[in-house]
């Protein structure tokens, strides 16, 4: 890009671009920095400066930048059939990648409805649940069950399905019939924190929410393998089991939302499959074409899609014109084929260990007063005393986050994120093929950026 363009282009965004999730003041104000192209495991801004993008995009780029095969894919379905609904109709892209993510999901997971993203799956299930119980006999099942700061998405079914108090106040009153449990957050937990081990209140607390509410008014329960916000929550050993068994005790189903952690984000296919328990039904997003082209669904059992099958009439009343679209289910053909072919799981668990290593040195620092994730999805937690796990203030965090840590690892040349929705953490989501070279990187910069942060916090 020119001076002139990249004068232009900037020009451009301060005026008009409104981005997500973006403080539209300073982007117009400062400016954006504008990603100009990628490159393996790493983008380059419009200056030339490269930049390991430490979060994958947005937990979606997982085999990593620039792919041809997929821009062949793209290119060779447009050319045959750019775009056809699947409203009464299918298309060859579309049945392939269906069958072949039956193949992949576990148990009987071989429907597929298909979507543009990752929200509009999660309301897509929350609408199906409901459905599906109208058809059994049983249509006073609406309720869904979710976790606290869990992020499910922003369309107003699924921010009712959210648990992120900032992000849903300004829309609030949302739709009724989606309630909160507890999370999974074992370093803030206030039951067991400070125990030898964690006693599974948190999966516990899905059956005391159950019958609260009653469990004939209860269609789903919907969570993350890991869930995202608070920072890489991982569930305790035998929380799954637990939370599985309950469901089936209640009649309830089963969402497994793993939009970010499907398709190699933990070293397997399906996280579902890493931590050992059946889905009724999966939603899935990003790391399905890496970002290549938007796509999103939902996997559904066949014990769910048995009443649709038995009255000839019965129809889903739900569609999208974009779900399921050709062009992006043959990127996501490809991307599977890369993925198979270059043995991105394989890569992923092959370096976890590393990737543990590297974050136990983190932990260290003291700024840093937990780390946690798996597979290539990790977190530092931050902390203004390592000894009593004190937090920072919400002004200390808003100066630590944006002012100080967030510009140094830009200009240290990595990518990730520094989030406070819930605890101040700075989160990991590298790209699926990064090796040793990467991970020693965000080892050493992430080590420097910590310890200035703190010397600049003990010195105000």
């Amino acid at each position: 890009m020119t001076p002139e363009d990249l004068d232009q282009v900037d020009a451009l965004s301060r005026r008009h671009i409104w981005g997500h999730f973006t403080r539209l003041a300073g982007a117009q104000r400062d400016g954006l920095p504008i990603i100009e192209r990628g490159e393996g495991a790493y983008v380059f801004d419009a200056a030339g400066r490269k930049f390991l993008d430490g979060l994958s995009g947005l937990f979606t780029v997982n085999i990593g930048h620039g792919r041809t095969e997929l821009a062949e894919a793209a290119r060779a379905q447009t050319e045959k059939l750019a775009y056809f609904p699947l409203w009464s109709y299918t298309t060859e892209p579309a049945a392939r990648l269906a069958g072949r993510l039956a193949e992949l999901a576990p148990g009987d997971l071989n429907r597929v409805f298909f979507t543009t993203g990752g929200g509009e799956a999660v309301e897509s299930a929350w609408k199906l649940a409901i459905q599906y119980f109208a058809a059994i006999g049983q249509p006073s099942r609406r309720k869904v069950i979710s976790r606290d700061y869990a992020y499910h998405g922003t369309s107003l079914g699924a921010l009712s399905i959210t648990g992120i108090p900032a992000l849903r106040e300004p829309f609030e009153p949302l739709l009724p019939n989606a309630v909160k449990i507890r999370n999974t957050n074992s370093y803030r937990c206030a039951t067991c924190s400070q125990l030898p081990a964690c006693t599974l209140d948190c999966a516990d607390d899905l059956e005391r929410r159950i019958l609260a509410e009653g469990p004939e008014t209860v269609a789903m329960v919907i969570m993350e393998p890991v869930q995202n916000t608070g920072g890489t929550l991982v569930p305790p050993d035998g929380y799954w089991r637990k939370v599985r068994e309950t469901c089936d005790k209640y009649g309830v189903l089963l969402v497994s939302d793993e939009v970010i952690c499907a398709f190699g984000r933990l070293g397997h296919m399906f996280a579902s499959d890493r931590f050992g328990y059946q889905p009724d039904m999966i939603t899935f997003a990003k790391g399905v074409t890496s970002g290549y082209a938007p796509l999103g669904g939902v996997m559904v059992s066949d014990r769910i899609a048995g009443p649709f099958l038995e009255e000839s009439n019965r129809v889903f009343m739900h569609g999208l014109t974009f779900g399921g679209h050709p062009v992006s289910c043959a990127v996501a053909l490809a991307n599977l084929d890369v993925m198979e072919n270059d043995d991105i799981c394989g890569n992923v668990l092959r370096h976890e260990e590393l990737f543990d290593d590297v974050m136990a040195s983190l932990s260290q620092l003291p700024i840093v007063g937990d780390v946690r994730g798996c597979g290539y999805f990790r977190v530092a937690e931050l902390v203004s005393n390592k000894e009593t796990r004190q937090t920072f203030t919400d002004n200390e965090s808003e100066w630590l986050l944006r002012t100080v840590v967030s510009p140094m690892l830009y200009d240290a040349g990595l990518i990730c994120r520094a989030d406070d929705r819930a605890d101040p953490v700075v989160v990991l989501s590298p790209t699926l093929i990064c090796g040793e070279q990467e991970l020693e990187f965000i080892r050493t910069t992430l080590t420097s950026v910590f310890t200035e942060a703190w010397k600049q916090y003990c010195s105000r």
